[in-house]
């Protein structure tokens, strides 16, 4: 016989017991939604803990420290503390993966507009890595090599500027109380400017400096809306300055706060981490934190794919039932079949092709299932399960995620399982012997 009409009889056999073979494919279908359902759960627990942390900052960026706690580290196999120099940085921009990499000089200063200030951490970075750290603008340009005394404003700063002769802080209401967008702006790192003086810092000759605002960031909730920044060159002067005028040591060797290194490839990130703490210095990105958020997720997902493997293997059970009551019911038909010379290779494939075919059905129609499950469960049952399940899931805008090959691979487990379990059956028809299968009868 060829595959058409193995085909057809197959067919034509599974519809003679329609009953019996729509309880089996109900099985399949049960076990592969609940496999395809209980992993979709796993992917959406995933996806959702990296929208929330992708929230905080950039999942590109590692931030880099002097090595060791507190700055004490095996340096580079001298017993000496790893500093963050421009010598490291330029080792860290030559590891593979690594995009672009700053050292970063923060101060915390006052910064003043007209008659409101605000006290906030003014940070110095190269201005070209700005574009590739995807700082992203709701008003103005990124920072430009040359820009000296220029800033780019942290979303959320502006909402910090109060008027020190009204109050002695700000609201921090989210409104913004300035345009930070001017040419009128002085910085300093003399805490009490534009305000009544309340400690005894007369004796410290702090410069002001003008400045000029050229940009806001645009994101509210990563770290970067608490930040003002500005070119590299310019805070080493402030810094030098501040140093001086608050009678500090100054050594001849500049070693930063921290560094931050792009990784073009999130991938890539924990291997770029591991290859600059093999250097001598700590690291942190937010990736680490998902790592660990996801690891919990994968441990969910392989406890609640197992709840569905399990149904799956019950539904095999059917199937395998279903096709030694088909030989049992068929001993005859087989006898015949044998006897006129049917070849015992086909009669195998027949009971195989039946049994797969089960499989696909039940796999097909509970891979169509799993979608509108998955979509019920991202709309109509997204409130009661968010509030249920929130604090689990991340937060995130989906609780179910199916990728196309999760349901690729749930119709093609669910046609293998069908085929393995009715190849024992499979074999026993194709061993019966003719003569007492005709006598049984």
């Amino acid at each position: 016989m060829n595959s058409k009409d193995l085909l057809l009889l197959g067919v034509k056999n599974l519809l003679r017991r329609k009953t019996r073979t729509i309880l089996a494919i109900i099985g399949v279908v049960v076990g592969t939604c609940a496999i395809i359902v209980m992993l979709s759960i796993g992917f959406g627990m995933s996806a959702n803990f990296e929208e929330q942390i992708a929230s905080y900052g950039d999942l590109h960026l590692v931030n880099v420290y002097g090595g060791g706690m507190y700055g004490y580290g095996t340096g580079a196999g001298d017993g000496q503390p790893a500093q963050l120099d421009d010598k490291a940085i330029a080792a860290f921009e030559r590891i593979e993966g690594v995009d672009a990499a700053t050292p970063r000089l923060e101060e915390f200063m006052t910064v003043a507009i007209g008659k409101y200030v605000t006290q906030v951490s003014v940070v110095g970075i190269r201005p070209e890595v700005m574009q590739k750290f995807g700082y992203e603008l709701q008003e103005g340009r990124l920072l430009q090599p040359g820009d000296k005394f220029n800033l780019v404003f942290g979303n959320q700063v502006p909402s910090w500027f109060y008027n020190p002769k009204k109050t002695m802080y700000g609201s921090w209401d989210g409104e913004a109380k300035v345009d930070v967008i001017t040419d009128k702006i002085i910085i300093t790192g003399d805490f009490e400017y534009g305000q009544k003086r309340r400690y005894n810092t007369e004796d410290i000759d702090y410069k002001e400096y003008k400045a000029r605002g050229v940009g806001l960031l645009a994101n509210p909730n990563n770290e970067t809306a608490y930040y003002v920044y500005t070119d590299l060159d310019t805070m080493k002067e402030i810094q030098a300055d501040l140093r001086k005028a608050r009678k500090e040591s100054v050594t001849n060797q500049l070693v930063y706060n921290n560094a931050m290194v792009y990784v073009g490839d999130i991938n890539d990130v924990q291997d770029v981490s591991d290859a600059i703490r093999e250097m001598g210095f700590q690291t942190h990105s937010l990736n680490d934190w998902l790592e660990a958020m996801q690891e919990q997720a994968r441990m969910i997902q392989t406890v609640l794919g197992g709840i569905g493997a399990i149904s799956l293997f019950v539904a095999a059970l059917g199937i395998t039932n279903t096709m030694i009551m088909s030989i049992y019911e068929r001993t005859k038909e087989i006898g015949v079949m044998k006897v006129i010379g049917a070849n015992l290779a086909d009669i195998r494939r027949m009971f195989l092709l039946e049994a797969g075919l089960i499989g696909f059905l039940g796999g097909l129609i509970g891979v169509i299932l799993s979608f509108i499950i998955s979509l019920l469960l991202n709309t109509a049952l997204a409130g009661v399960l968010g509030a249920f399940l929130g604090g689990m899931m991340g937060g995130g805008s989906n609780i179910s995620i199916i990728p196309w090959w999760t349901a690729v691979g749930g119709l093609l487990f669910a046609t293998v399982i069908g085929l393995i379990s009715g190849y024992s059956p499979a074999r026993r028809a194709m061993r019966l012997s003719a003569l007492e299968s005709l006598r049984n009868e």
